[in-house]
């Protein structure tokens, strides 16, 4: 029977696991190298960590944990400090730190020699002053991410031992004070690389970035101003990409991005992959940011690109070329390849464990926001330790590994989650389906038709509005009796940051377009009526009062993004 759970981090997802394990019965063991929470989110200047401008790229009713929303005055965007201020909050609200050994590194993590029987680890680590210490676990959960180890190919790009200038990872970038007056090349399109390269542009001579795909560019506000992701992480957004043609969804979402400016004509055009960032289009417009082909080379003082133009004078190359995603603490069995990065089953558990009792949290690639999936994962994880969940046979598990790896090298749902590298191929999780799918072994998982009839305004908020963590303690174990409200007010909290200017109110309300709303409603039922074995009375009733109480939600919704 497990009960000792050793938590590796103290970040984000090491929090979520304390918790989970102490909701759990299990007794939570956390060794933080540093002498504070919040992992990477912690900015510091002296240490490897985010820069110090970072804003979060989804919004904050869409990250939170699942029992404990963010305040409402935060921004709906917020400050990498807000972030880990949010932290505390729920450490303090969950008495977590109890839990938690500041300034312990782990050395080692190995199996016990009666492992097969007992599933129970020894862990080696050391403390502030150099010494060590064995433990023994029943179970582990890594949470010290993948984004600890940085990818710097310098040796792919020749001449680079007689460049004069400074090379380094986007890790250790902290602000552009010391780019002032110089010019950069910031090498890679993802999310680190627009924004480190529109900050520099603020205050280097000129900046050039490199990219050899180019990007899709999405701001973080949709068109009525409310947050992107709340608008189109939504059940109904994921019925409808299931359903409509690929081709039909790729026309889309390009010309919905390049209503906004042409991705051809500014040089960012490319085959897949998104970038939040709702500047850099701006930068480039105003010529302080270029465009430019893939690095392929260095010169004494420059850098040469693959179409064979030359840019004399870089002071600086910053590289925003993603992380090895291995933990060297683990026992090497468990990784395999070139990279020696880990094989999991669901992006949680190693196949090859004969007993399940060890979880890796966080390492995976989804469109939508990483906490409340790496909270799902501990929930899920706990339930297998304790043993009320239960994993395939090994042989199973990488037929599963293996057959999502392919669908996502194959698959072009949409133009921007293609992904053609192997590697990153086998960490992409579709964000509706991976929670679903993790909720379902949970026992937490929204049922949706059960909620049209039960509760109808609430299922208005869980189909048709945003896929908001609040949503898995509706019911089962863990249940939060705060889930519903928490669901009815979402749009109070996005609102709320706003109200600082008190504005009159408007003679009339706009008008609401009521009779879409009643074809939804109507194919919806329609729907529940053939899946359902019931009788057609409750069916009909419950349409009813979907019916009745949708004006109020359509009226609210309207307020909001007029």
């Amino acid at each position: 029977m497990v009960r000792r759970v050793a938590v590796i981090g103290a970040g984000n997802s090491g929090l979520v696991c304390i918790k989970t394990c102490v909701d759990e019965g299990l007794e939570p063991v956390c060794f933080e190298s540093s002498d504070d929470i919040g992992g990477l989110w912690r900015y510091k200047p002296e240490r490897s960590s985010i820069y110090r401008s970072l804003v979060v790229n989804t919004s904050k009713e869409m990250m939170c944990y699942s029992d404990f929303p963010m305040p409402a005055d935060y921004p709906n965007y917020m400050h990498n400090s807000q972030l880990l201020q949010y932290f505390r909050l729920y450490a303090d609200h969950f008495d977590l730190l109890r839990y938690i050994r500041f300034q312990t590194t782990i050395r080692s993590v190995t199996q016990r020699p009666d492992f097969s029987a007992s599933g129970q680890w020894d862990i080696v680590t050391t403390n502030g002053e150099g010494e060590e210490e064995s433990h023994v676990f029943d179970a582990v959960m890594v949470c010290s991410g993948h984004y600890t180890k940085p990818v710097l190919p310098l040796s792919d790009f020749p001449g680079n031992e007689k460049f004069s200038g400074r090379c380094l990872h986007s890790l250790e970038y902290k602000d552009a004070d010391a780019y002032r007056g110089k010019r950069a090349v910031v090498v890679g399109i993802g999310n680190s690389g627009g924004d480190i390269a529109v900050e520099i542009s603020r205050s280097a001579e000129k900046t050039f970035l490199s990219t050899r795909q180019g990007s899709w560019v999405m701001g973080r506000m949709s068109g009525n101003g409310c947050p992107m992701d709340m608008a189109y992480v939504t059940r109904l957004n994921n019925v409808l990409m299931l359903l409509l043609p690929k081709s039909l969804l790729n026309w889309a979402v390009e010309r919905g991005l390049n209503s906004r400016y042409d991705h051809r004509l500014y040089g960012l055009k490319p085959k897949h992959r998104p970038l939040i960032n709702d500047d850099l289009p701006v930068r480039i417009f105003q010529g302080a940011l270029v465009m430019k082909p893939n690095v392929k080379g260095f010169t004494a003082s420059g850098v040469v690109f693959e179409d064979g133009t030359v840019e004399e004078n870089i002071d600086t190359v910053v590289f925003c070329t993603g992380y090895n995603g291995n933990f060297p603490f683990l026992p090497p069995a468990l990784s395999e390849g070139p990279h020696k990065e880990l094989t999991l089953y669901k992006s949680v558990f190693p196949p090859s464990l004969s007993q399940p009792t060890l979880a890796v949290m966080g390492v995976f690639q989804t469109r939508g926001p990483i906490m409340p999936i790496v909270e799902m994962q501990a929930r899920w994880a706990v339930k297998v330790f304790s043993g009320l969940s239960r994993l395939p046979p090994k042989e199973k598990m990488l037929k599963v590994i293996e057959s999502e790896r392919r669908r996502n090298m194959k698959r072009s749902l949409l133009v921007f989650l293609s992904i053609p590298c192997p590697r990153k191929a086998a960490l992409l999780v579709d964000y509706i389906p991976y929670l679903d799918f993790m909720a379902e072994e949970v026992g937490v998982r929204p049922n949706v038709l059960r909620l049209l009839l039960s509760d109808p305004v609430l299922w208005v908020r869980v189909f048709l509005g945003p896929c908001t963590p609040y949503q898995y303690r509706l019911t089962g174990p863990g249940k939060w009796a705060g889930a519903r409200q928490a669901i009815l007010t979402q749009w109070e909290r996005v609102a709320r940051p706003f109200r600082t200017r008190e504005l009159p109110e408007p003679e009339s309300r706009p008008s609401v377009l009521f009779s879409p709303w009643l074809l939804v409603s109507a194919g919806v039922v329609t729907i529940a009526v053939v899946l359902s074995k019931n009788d057609l009375v409750p069916l009909l009733q419950g349409a009813a009062r979907v019916l009745d109480q949708s004006k109020s939600f359509l009226m609210d919704f309207t307020v909001w993004s007029r």
